[in-house]
């Protein structure tokens, strides 16, 4: 995802290569993560695709099969990866992650703590946010989940960017070597409360802490623990609503939908030249899309408090 020279400089080529992992693109819901090669074959339900005719081509670059149907080559970002990766655990999307990479101020060059790891959506993220040079130290409890991870972080290029440990975080703390070091700390945890006195210790003075929990009760009690030792105590609720828009007319739109209609908002344009509008009319429509995600979690952010 992101190679790197030995100056540590971002060197993305624009151009697929034997070896790349790339994102096969079939439609928004249906993506795939493959890695190039000379002799290497893709077959899907719209024919068979040799990857020796993507090697040279942009990123970007639509390609067909022997059939005549056709796929993106899309270069593997930390939003597609998200979309695409094995789900070890239930993982963070875009929205939560937009938020806690803004929140927590990760920039490049921090060294940002994470328990645990998971999947390993959002650590991709936060290897983003800190390349070229800072650093992502995360950890699992689970030693086969660590495992998992530290294979897909190998084969999307970010190892040097991350390293995973095996540790049981809510039992034992963070490793004492971060002590005073880290810029930021993230905790996945089901009783966050049990690393946040660790944590406090790991950040730098000014500092930011984020939990995420699933249930309100985890994050009221995580707030009541952080109130020793931080500042600016704040829990956030992120919601995605995304909305399809197109044109049409309103009886094609109930007749997909099998009857049912319900538009949230929506902006008309006139296209015939009479006065009226009706139903068989064409219009610019918008509503919002049933796969919209709800609630995911509570996202708590606290800032260590100076003690100077």
């Amino acid at each position: 995802m992101f190679p790197f020279d030995s100056s540590k400089k971002l060197s993305f080529s624009r151009y697929i290569s034997d070896g790349d992992l790339l994102i096969v693109y079939e439609r928004h819901d249906n993506m795939k993560a493959v890695k190039v090669s000379e002799s290497g074959v893709l077959q899907n339900r719209f024919g068979v695709f040799k990857h020796s005719d993507w090697i040279g081509k942009p990123f970007g670059s639509k390609v067909f099969s022997n059939k005549g149907g056709f796929v993106y080559l899309l270069a593997p970002t930390a939003e597609l990866w998200t979309l695409v990766l094995s789900h070890r655990t239930q993982i963070l999307y875009i929205a939560d992650i937009s938020f806690i990479v803004m929140y927590l101020e990760i920039v490049p060059g921090c060294l940002v703590l994470e328990s645990g790891t998971g999947s390993g959506s959002l650590t991709t993220s936060l290897a983003r946010a800190i390349a070229p040079s800072g650093h992502v130290y995360t950890f699992d409890f689970h030693e086969q989940r660590a495992a998992s991870a530290r294979e897909d972080f190998e084969r999307t290029g970010l190892s040097n960017l991350v390293t995973v440990g095996v540790r049981d975080i809510q039992g034992v703390g963070f490793p004492d070597e971060f002590l005073g070091r880290a810029d930021s700390v993230f905790l996945d945890l089901p009783q966050p409360w049990l690393a946040i006195p660790s944590a406090s210790k790991m950040l730098k003075q000014d500092g930011v802490l984020c939990s995420f929990s699933p249930c309100i009760e985890q994050a009221q009690k995580s707030c009541e623990t952080l109130r020793s030792d931080f500042t600016d105590v704040r829990t956030f609720e992120v919601l995605l609503h995304t909305y399809e828009v197109r044109e049409g007319n309103l009886r094609s739109w109930q007749d997909n939908d099998g009857g049912s209609m319900s538009l949230k908002s929506c902006k008309k344009r006139q296209r015939s030249t009479k006065g009226l509008e009706n139903a068989s009319s064409l219009t610019i429509m918008a509503r919002r899309n049933g796969e919209s995600r709800g609630h995911t979690g509570y996202l708590t952010f606290a800032r260590l408090k100076c003690t100077l």
